[in-house]
């Protein structure tokens, strides 16, 4: 019976997808209802939360004192972890990471890192000897699916406030981490015979392939990840990178305005 659940879905799914439908009744490039909050953990020097339809999320920054890596002695670091956890979905176990919290961690670290968004060279203290290493721990409360996009959110958003605490390690005066960028994440999966923006629940259950895409504040692509099987043509990822560039702007503006 549990087998049958998830091909029942996908019928009812593509026949939605046959007349220009969804589960939930949203439009084929329509966004769940997004809030974003910020500066929200005290024991983190940047921080924030993003509830995405029944999806919740938390972002934390940290910051340590390090040995610098030996091939960049000038640079500091990023280091990113997310956790999935039973109390986020019942398909997560407890134990060690899980090989979809690790691929989260790296999906989300690498758009913020391939865009190059943070001044690694600001972060040096003693070059060859002390940098500040950036610890940024991604938090799943409620899975109702489309989880990066959510931590991809909250992970910018939580940077964009961080503080680096230099005085708490008597190493100088605090100062604000350097972002100079805001790159954003649109994931698409694809329910029904046709890709759709921002999966709920159901969709993830009986979509297939998903794309990932990391755009710049002028539209560069600075990451795309693939997620299980299926092809992509061309002229389908030439309209998912138009729609990402619109969503992309939006959610970039949603940011920013937490800034103020």
């Amino acid at each position: 019976m549990a087998e049958m659940v998830p091909q029942l879905l996908r019928q009812q799914l593509a026949e939605l997808a046959s007349q220009d439908k969804r589960f939930d009744g949203r439009g084929r490039w329509d966004s769940r209802d997004i809030i974003l909050e910020t500066d929200i953990l005290y024991n983190a020097e940047g921080s924030a939360k993003v509830v995405l339809g029944d999806t919740i999320v938390y972002a934390g920054v940290k910051f340590d004192v390090a040995s610098p890596y030996s091939d960049r002695p000038t640079q500091g670091s990023l280091m990113t972890g997310a956790e999935l956890r039973p109390v986020a979905h019942r398909k997560y176990d407890p134990g060690p990471p899980s090989p979809e919290s690790i691929e989260l961690g790296r999906v989300v670290d690498r758009g913020i890192r391939e865009s190059g968004c943070i001044d690694m060279e600001s972060l040096c203290i003693v070059p060859g000897e002390k940098v500040w290493r950036v610890m940024l721990d991604l938090h799943v409360l409620s899975d109702g699916g489309n989880i990066f996009d959510a931590c991809a959110t909250a992970a910018i958003a939580a940077m964009r406030t961080a503080v680096v605490p230099a005085e708490r390690f008597d190493v100088g005066e605090d100062f604000k981490l350097d972002v100079s960028s805001t790159p954003i994440m649109c994931s698409y999966r694809r329910v029904g015979g046709r890709y759709v923006y921002d999966a709920c629940e159901q969709e993830e259950i009986g979509g297939d392939e998903r794309i990932h895409i990391t755009l710049g504040d002028k539209g560069h692509l600075h990451s795309l990840q693939k997620g299980l099987r299926g092809v992509l043509s061309p002229a389908e990822f030439t309209e998912i990178l138009a729609q990402a560039g619109v969503r992309c702007a939006e959610l970039r503006e949603l940011v920013h305005s937490k800034e103020a």
